[in-house]
């Protein structure tokens, strides 16, 4: 893979910054992106190329892809979508600032930088995308909605750009991770933090163990892989003659793959109850 050049968003930790060190051990050009300037500066530290990139500004997303093309002399041969937050909370206590403000990272941003890289790869005849979905991709569950909502809005749009992208050279995949040891709860807790307040619901009572839940750092979901899962389906993505559209990691995740195809919506109900 000498050569080849990869841009990943999120990288300051998690899925993101171990995708950047493996990618870079396999020989490829990587240029790991972080949101904040402190974060790019520990990885340029260790050696990484870490392009400032926040998917919320148009402006940022522009600066970031004109340096990744000076660096590698106008190539991009692949691109990793990863960069996403979770937000806990009754979808009756999300605000509409708040769900804009998820969107705008886990879907718009995520667009706004797709569009902006498809011209490149057009150029070269060739290109990987691959965007990071999750396993509430497909099955939603309580608690989860506004994360949920722009899963399956990721779903669906990635689908549409593969079927759109045939014949172009440009390969594109989803991967559905599932449970996975990251900072995701961490980063989830500070969205619940600023957006939702819970002592003024109507479900006061039953934040109470949603709570416990979100500020349990230690705790460990039934099926948890490391990010080097992750990682393994990514190296397929973007290293194979012939990519799959879709990237099961964990269980949990190719139970919900199956529930979707065998179960009716009020068995998957019955089922999302109990999680």
């Amino acid at each position: 893979m000498a050569g080849k050049s990869i841009l990943i968003t999120g990288c300051s930790s998690g899925i993101g910054l171990d995708a950047a060190r493996a990618m870079r051990a396999r020989g490829w050009q990587v240029f790991a992106s972080c949101r904040k300037a402190e974060d790019c500066d520990r990885l340029k530290a260790e050696g990484l190329a870490s392009p400032h990139l926040d998917v919320d500004d148009p402006a940022s997303i522009r600066q970031a892809l004109a340096e990744v093309l000076a660096a590698t002399g106008g190539r991009l041969d692949a691109l990793f979508n990863n960069a996403a937050f979770g937000l806990p909370g009754a979808l009756e206590d999300v605000s509409r600032e708040a769900l804009e403000a998820i969107f705008s990272t886990n879907l718009f941003g995520l667009h706004d930088l797709t569009r902006e890289v498809i011209p490149v790869m057009r150029r070269q005849g060739s290109g990987r995308i691959v965007n990071c979905s999750s396993g509430l991709g497909l099955v939603g569950i309580k608690w989860r909605g506004p994360y949920v909502g722009t899963k399956f809005a990721l779903e669906g749009m990635t689908d549409v750009l593969r079927l759109e992208m045939r014949g172009t050279g440009i390969e594109v995949s989803l991967i559905e991770p599932g449970p996975i040891t990251t900072e995701f709860r961490v980063n989830s807790a500070r969205q619940f933090e600023r957006w939702i307040d819970w002592e003024a619901s109507a479900r006061k009572d039953e934040y109470v163990g949603l709570r416990a839940r979100i500020y349990n750092t230690t705790a460990r979901s039934p099926g948890e892989l490391p990010a080097s899962a992750v990682t393994r389906k990514l190296i397929h993505a973007v290293e194979s003659r012939r990519p799959s559209p879709r990237y099961y990691v964990t269980l949990p995740t190719w139970f919900a793959g199956l529930t979707r195809r065998v179960l009716t919506t009020r068995a998957i109900d019955w089922l999302s109850r109990r999680v």
